[in-house]
């Protein structure tokens, strides 16, 4: 009765669709033409990439950061919405243990769309790694209804969309 009334519970309740924005400038990309059979045949999961133009990486959703790698390579984001995304910043940037990355963010911390995440030194990570192209992929594809892409092929971090989702 409470609930009813006052909408008690409500506050608590997840959003069902949600928009996804750009984490980086730069060009966009679909998966499949991600330079590793890991994101391209979508074994993390769907989702889109960016071939950045800076090493500026911001939360392209609210939500609560779940996991930061000890390398600083790759972050993971809960959003409001429920869906847990990855971002995979260059290929083989594992093996740089750190090097060229600057974390913003830890373990916990609450982003709004926007907010800094990781700095990175492109220039270093395109001579050492394999690629800078950086893989955002929705890795509890379970709970997703439905995808539907932008359709943009440029991006601006924190302003343009990449795709919006509906959760079951």
């Amino acid at each position: 009765m409470l609930k009813k009334l006052f909408g008690i519970g409500k506050a608590q309740d997840t959003k069902n669709e949600e928009a996804v924005y750009s984490p980086i400038d730069g060009q966009v990309v679909p998966l499949e033409e991600v330079p590793d059979p890991v994101f391209s045949q979508k074994m993390m999961g769907e989702g889109i990439a960016v071939k950045p133009e800076n090493g500026n990486i911001v939360s392209p959703v609210e939500g609560e950061i779940i996991q930061l790698f000890h390398t600083k390579h790759a972050v993971g984001i809960r959003s409001l919405s429920g869906i847990e995304l990855l971002i995979h910043i260059g290929l083989d940037t594992v093996e740089l243990m750190g090097e060229g990355f600057e974390a913003h963010v830890k373990e916990g911390d609450k982003v709004k769309v926007g907010d800094p995440l990781i700095t990175c030194d492109l220039d270093f990570i395109s001579e050492k790694a394999s690629s800078t192209i950086t893989p955002i992929v929705i890795t509890n594809g379970d709970i997703v209804e439905s995808i539907e892409p932008s359709g943009e092929s440029d991006a601006v971090k924190g302003k343009t969309k990449l795709f919006d989702i509906k959760v079951k």
